[in-house]
């Protein structure tokens, strides 16, 4: 499957770097070209030589190399490849990618690229799970860079946790699905994220924790398998995969007309979390506070949209998928909503407060079906989603 095509490897300076080494040995086992670049980090960890001689080609290290940059050899590298990898990625690169920084050879190549880009993250899990790291990776997905791992195990440092390094075959395995055919082709899906926003007044609104990063995760997972998508999401953390078709939606009304107006699809995700009820007659004017006495709010109930469109006599899309975010009795008070709400699938989850799955980077799921309830391990929330795209591929071809 990766014979005749072309990877630019960039190394950075992690204690994961001795993988590229396996690395570069397992795509050139499959008929790949691998071209490295090695940040002066990564000579800290791999030798230039031990990287050629593997890859049987030159390694890259300076961006004023005379000699390549007399033709702007920076450019005809980061354009001559076929997928620029980016194995291990440092939370320091990530962060160059995020903010466009080109300060070295390897920030350059990925700015000035116009191929695909895949990175393989690995770091402490101090550093993956800080906000700075999240709101990086979160930048990167929606810039439609595919991602693979990070993987939970023990660190050099000592500590367990997310951020070690998917091993080489995992990374192969990722790259031959990225060049493999996109079973999804043709096929279009609508996808809902984020929390909904339900005015009290012009200035207050009733709202909930959802950071849209799951949804986010599953538009970018079908994306890669080539479907189209519709992406209706509320004012989320998380900003949208830039190849999706994005509709921006504040409350859960604008979010029901939005997704009527998506259909027909031929998958539809409600992960979003729609809120429930809002306040009948919002105020026109900010409430004022007023000594000894408290407002009084009348609630109304919001549209389900969910069922709404898994009970459509015509034009319901094949396969219907909802979100159950549940704090107790999950599997069954799952089971109970898929059967209420007339929905094919139910993805379910337990976002008590001590699982750190609302607006966290992981989520632990059980997929309910006509088949049963299915528990999956705890992931991130990239590695649920592209399960998910996956088990969507197989049902919709």
């Amino acid at each position: 499957m990766l014979q005749d095509k072309r990877i630019l490897l960039i190394l950075t300076g992690g204690i994961a770097a001795y993988k590229g080494l396996d690395l570069i040995r397992r795509l050139r086992e499959r008929g790949a070209s691998v071209t490295p670049v090695l940040t002066r980090a990564a000579e800290q960890f791999v030798t230039p030589l031990s990287v050629s001689a593997l890859a049987g080609e030159k390694v890259y290290r300076d961006l004023f190399d005379l000699t390549d940059e007399a033709e702007m050899g920076h450019i005809q590298l980061s354009r001559s490849a076929d997928l620029v990898l980016v194995a291990p990625a440092t939370a320091d690169i990530m962060a160059k990618m995020a903010q466009g920084r080109a300060d070295d050879l390897a920030s350059t190549l990925l700015l000035a690229t116009d191929t695909p880009v895949m990175i393989a993250p690995a770091m402490n899990v101090r550093m993956w799970d800080h906000r700075a790291t999240q709101r990086n990776f979160a930048q990167l997905r929606s810039d439609g860079v595919a991602v693979v791992g990070p993987n939970d195990g023990d660190m050099a440092c000592g500590e367990f946790g997310p951020g070690r390094m998917s091993e080489p075959l995992e990374i192969v395995a990722a790259v031959e699905t990225h060049f493999g055919p996109k079973p999804l082709a043709g096929k279009h899906v609508l996808i809902t994220s984020g929390p909904t926003h339900e005015p009290i007044d012009p200035v207050r609104y009733i709202a909930n924790r959802s950071s849209g990063a799951q949804g986010t995760a599953i538009a970018t997972a079908l994306l890669a398998l080539g479907a189209e998508v519709t992406f209706v999401t509320g004012p989320a953390d998380v900003p949208p995969p830039a190849r999706a078709h994005v509709v921006r939606v504040e409350t859960a009304h604008q979010m029901h007309e939005a997704v009527l107006a998506a259909l027909p699809a031929h998958a539809a995700v409600f992960a979003a979390a729609v809120a429930d009820w809002r306040v009948d007659g919002a105020s026109a004017s900010k409430l004022k506070k007023q000594a000894g006495t408290l407002p009084t709010l009348h609630f109304a109930e919001n549209p389900d949209i969910l069922a709404h469109v898994a009970q459509m006599q015509d034009g319901r899309p094949e396969l219907v998928i909802g979100f159950a975010a549940e704090t107790d009795d999950v599997v069954a008070n799952a089971t109970a909503k898929r059967a209420r709400k007339g929905c094919d699938w139910i993805v379910a989850n337990d976002v008590s407060p001590e699982t750190g799955i609302m607006g966290g980077s992981e989520n632990a799921v059980t997929l309910i079906s006509a088949a049963g309830a299915e528990p999956w391990p705890r992931a991130s929330k990239a590695a649920v989603a592209f399960k998910l795209a996956q088990r969507i591929a197989d049902t919709l071809t």
